[in-house]
C-alpha cells in the first residue's frame, strides 16, 4: 500500500532513536527519547493561500527535524510512520 497526502501534508518515517549514550551507557526502551529525525517518503502538492500557490519546501530522500508533539501516528503494511503538516518540520539536516 502506498502513502500519498494531501495539500500540505508530508509523511515522515521515523530513523531509529539511540540506544546507547556517547559514553557508551545502554539506555533501557522506556528511557529512550521518541526520536525528532526522520526521512520524508512522501510529499503532497501544497496548499492555495489567499489565491497564491504555495509550494513544498520538502522533497522525497530528505532528512528532517520535526515537532517532537507534532503530527499524526500511523501504521501501514507494519511500518509505522507520522503525518505532518509542511510547517511542523522545523529544519532539513544536511549531510
Amino acid at each position: 500500500m502506498k502513502i500519498k497526502p494531501l495539500f500540505d501534508r508530508v509523511v515522515l518515517k521515523p530513523l531509529e532513536s539511540e540506544s546507547e549514550t556517547k559514553g557508551g551507557i545502554i539506555l533501557p526502551t522506556a528511557a529512550q527519547e521518541k526520536s525528532q529525525l526522520a526521512e520524508v517518503v512522501a510529499v503532497g502538492s501544497g496548499k492555495n493561500a489567499e489565491g497564491k500557490e504555495v509550494g513544498m519546501s520538502v522533497k522525497v530522500g530528505d532528512k528532517v527535524l520535526y515537532g517532537k508533539y507534532s503530527g499524526t501516528e500511523v501504521s501501514v503494511d507494519e511500518q509505522k510512520y507520522v503525518v505532518v503538516r509542511q510547517p511542523d518540520i522545523l529544519a532539513v539536516i544536511e549531510d
